[in-house]
């Protein structure tokens, strides 16, 4: 059986990450009659279904997902060495495909977007918001922003900023439950966190008497900052929230910090990638998000 072509197999690659053929012949400035014959070329050649198809979408078969695991990493490897030698190396342009939390998203970088887009026309976005880690390898992502860690095999992550953060609590609240003076006070408090509420959470505070860990419950466990400020400003309970999130919330007088004299560790940020060979797109926008980030970390 003759061997796929590797400019066959990166149309392939693009149609997976399009999700459809009219989105990835876009993507190609291919006429989708040509794109349509190509992969039919491959199925054939290959003796194997690639894609079940509907009206709106193509869904790559059992056997197709696994040869594109192992094909995308080639192409976009071939693909950046071809665009270090050329100007896109050196000009950020094209399309990039990012992943990022939603805190992350809308609270540092919601208003900011439209800064990045005026700098570098030449680049188009999609961004999507979500809490899970996506699979780099097999997912058609350019780049994953994640908080805390930078968990995977075969990445490469870059450190590129610190989410100082704080302890809050609504005025109300405190002054129907008291004001904790020290970490061990919040074993009798309501504490929002991020996690599980059945297993509660340990924060490790810094201050004059040295480093102090206090393991805290609560009635709830969230996966999303946003919403565990609100319910702060509710009254439900205190919060462990970025202080750049919460710093509005405090100027209006909705919360208090709690605790002021203790410092908390800080929630690192990593932007991740796959090869450290990256386009000057990818680059440009690592550095922005970094940027940004900069003006959050006291």
């Amino acid at each position: 059986m003759p061997a796929a072509s590797l400019d066959d197999i990166a149309l392939f690659v693009e149609v997976v990450r399009a999700g459809n053929f009219s989105r990835a012949c876009v993507r190609l400035s291919m006429p989708n009659a040509t794109l349509s014959r190509r992969i039919a070329a491959m199925e054939r050649q290959l003796g194997v279904r690639l894609f079940d198809r509907s009206t709106r979408r193509v869904t790559p078969t059992e056997a197709a997902q696994r040869y594109y695991e192992r094909c995308a990493p080639l192409v976009d490897e071939a693909r950046l060495a071809h665009e270090a030698l050329g100007a896109r190396a050196v000009r950020p342009e094209g399309h990039l495909r990012v992943s990022m939390p939603v805190d992350l998203g809308i609270t540092y970088l919601g208003d900011a977007l439209p800064e990045f887009l005026r700098r570098h026309p030449g680049i188009t976005l999609d961004i999507d918001l979500s809490p899970r880690f996506v699979a780099l390898r097999a997912e058609p992502f350019d780049v994953a922003f994640r908080l805390g860690s930078a968990r995977g095999n075969a990445l490469v992550a870059r450190r590129i900023g610190v989410l100082a953060q704080a302890l809050y609590a609504a005025p109300a609240y405190l002054d129907r439950h008291g004001r904790p003076r020290q970490p061990d006070d919040l074993a009798t408090h309501a504490c929002l966190h991020i996690g599980s509420a059945k297993r509660g959470t340990r924060w490790r505070f810094s201050g004059p008497g040295g480093v102090q860990e206090v393991i805290v419950h609560g009635p709830l466990g969230l996966n999303n900052m946003s919403l565990t400020q609100r319910l702060a400003e509710r009254g439900l309970g205190v919060a462990l929230l970025p202080v750049h999130l919460a710093h509005a919330a405090t100027i209006g007088g909705t919360l208090e910090v709690v605790l002021p004299r203790m410092t908390l560790p800080g929630w690192p940020v990593y932007a991740v990638t796959t090869s450290r060979l990256q386009p000057a797109a990818v680059r440009a926008f690592v550095e922005f998000v970094a940027g940004r980030l900069g003006g959050s970390q006291a």
